[in-house]
């Protein structure tokens, strides 16, 4: 499991693109018929991506997490960016459609990912953070998920924002997740920008043509920098940060928080006049 360590925020605005990159930008979670996971500093985040083709794969319980089994004192979220697939959680079945969230709760121990066919595999996107007490587990059909309707066409940032895991749902430690996904034409996420000192938050952007990018701006609002994006990679974003992306097509994105505070709304917006 690789660490990303955490940088000064006055540091990041002298990076070479490279060093910044290799800071923020999380590549090759999905590998076909792997877990791949990666540890974060900042609210001790771990995310990952687990991708059945043949056989299931289990939970891994990497030496850096240093407990008897992952959850042991942890909680996660997972939604499916892929094919319909199934999760098995302490002996019990749990069908993944695509965009599907499970919750899984500290102290779960068995957690097995598969798919329903390798033809067309289930990609899980995996984002856990510290528990402090026990919930149950949760499965959000996408189907059933809360979602709003938000931007303009003039913006050019028409999107659809679901909420699959969050407090007005169930209860979580720290845990808030969902996905946001953008109509044809329009192309910026998250405008104007913003950043939350109270918790960190991951971007991990899906459905990007092979032939598409998105330009993520991160950094202090007055001192702004930006990461080039591909198809299933994912962006780091440290409390001080804004995020906030443009791509060349439309997308989608999950979004995913954790920290001592998970209201939703709880935000310190940027004027744009402060973006430099």
């Amino acid at each position: 499991m690789h660490i990303h360590e955490t940088n000064h925020p006055r540091n990041a605005s002298t990076l070479h693109p490279e060093q910044l990159r290799a800071e923020f930008l999380v590549s090759g979670l999905f590998a076909p018929g792997a877990a791949s996971f990666r540890y974060w500093e900042t609210d001790r985040t771990i995310l990952g991506g687990i991708v059945p083709v043949g056989a299931p794969i289990v939970l891994p319980n990497p030496a850096e997490v240093r407990s008897a089994f992952f959850l042991e004192r942890r909680e996660a979220g997972v939604i499916n960016l892929g094919g319909p697939g199934r999760i098995t959680v302490d002996g019990a079945v749990q069908a993944m459609e695509p965009f599907d969230a499970l919750y899984l709760g500290r102290g779960i121990k068995a957690v097995t990912f598969a798919s329903n066919s390798a033809e067309q595999p289930a990609r899980y996107y995996f984002l856990s953070y510290p528990a402090h007490a026990v919930h149950p587990l949760r499965h959000v059909a996408f189907k059933d998920a809360k979602c709003d309707r938000l931007g303009t066409r003039e913006g050019a940032n028409e999107r659809t924002l679901c909420k699959l895991i969050h407090p007005g749902a169930f209860p979580t430690c720290q845990l808030v997740m969902g996905l946001t996904r953008l109509e044809p034409g329009s192309v910026w996420n998250t405008m104007p920008t913003h950043t939350h000192l109270r918790r960190s938050e991951v971007y991990c952007y899906f459905n990007l043509p092979p032939d598409a990018a998105v330009f993520h701006f991160m950094g202090q609002p007055d001192a702004t920098r930006h990461l080039v994006v591909r198809d299933l990679e994912a962006v780091l974003s440290p409390p001080w940060s804004v995020h906030s992306g443009v791509g060349t097509a439309s997308y989608g994105f999950v979004w995913g928080m954790g920290g001592e505070n998970q209201d939703f709304a709880d935000i310190d917006p940027v004027d744009p006049r402060r973006i430099r």
